[in-house]
């Protein structure tokens, strides 16, 4: 009975790091926060693996695991966002005179759009996903475990002082909303998950993964927010290359 669970255990643990996170973020930590979505992410990638392993296909599995991960990767970046943008934000620097936020309610009120946004765009990318036969094999929009990892290495790198210029409440609003949208846009996204361990057939994957390595080792956690953007511009040039010309 325990090992037909497994996967479910799994998936709530997903579920179980991203309310912590949140916590974390209420709570004023968000550089905590972000460990439970690298943690999350983990979870995420071994509740399909323990699965297939297996030979386990529970038919709420799937619907189990988008629940989680509007929690862990829609609602808690949103949090992160919230605590870039919020008044009492300690990163936070300067006033924007020319849009009407330099007040803490014109502030308070662009952290609460970028507290929803993430959250609406990734539950509707989810729920499409579960009925969407397209995306089997690869992505159709960025998936949100990509959206999430994005914030974590924001998150970790203006703590570290490596992305602070991107720390300004305009800037960040704009991401959350750029990287939202990108989660229900019509663009093909390369799946990481190795269906075989061979070289054929995973060539994109393991080239990725490979050049991935220097750029983590050079700026660590906060690496993973310019990885984020890469795999997003791999995507498109592969997906660009792979049409037949006319």
């Amino acid at each position: 009975m325990l090992r037909r669970n497994i996967p479910d255990l799994l998936t709530l643990g997903n579920l179980a790091c991203g309310v912590l996170g949140i916590a974390f973020c209420v709570q004023g930590n968000p550089v905590l926060a972000t460990w439970m979505i690298l943690l999350s992410a983990l979870l995420d990638f071994f509740d399909g693996m323990a699965a297939r392993a297996l030979g386990i296909n529970n038919p709420h599995g799937k619907d189990l695991d988008s629940l989680a991960d509007v929690v862990s990767f829609g609602v808690l970046p949103g949090f992160l966002a919230y605590s870039l943008i919020a008044p009492e934000s300690a990163v936070w620097e300067g006033k924007l005179w020319l849009l009407g936020l330099e007040t803490e309610l014109g502030l308070e009120r662009l952290a609460l759009a970028a507290l929803v946004v993430p959250a609406v765009f990734s539950a509707y990318r989810l729920a499409k996903f579960n009925h969407d036969t397209r995306q089997t094999e690869n992505f159709i929009g960025l998936p949100t475990p990509a959206h999430a990892l994005f914030w974590v290495g924001l998150i970790q790198g203006i703590d570290q002082g490596i992305w602070y210029l991107v720390a300004s409440p305009l800037i960040v609003f704009c991401l959350i909303v750029v990287f939202s949208m990108l989660l229900l846009a019509p663009l093909p996204m390369f799946s990481l998950k190795l269906k075989q361990k061979g070289w054929k057939g995973n060539e994109l994957r393991y080239t990725f993964l490979l050049g991935c390595l220097p750029v983590l080792l050079w700026l660590q956690i906060a690496g993973l927010a310019l990885i984020m953007v890469v795999y997003l511009m791999v995507s498109l040039v592969s997906a660009a290359s792979s049409k037949p010309s006319h």
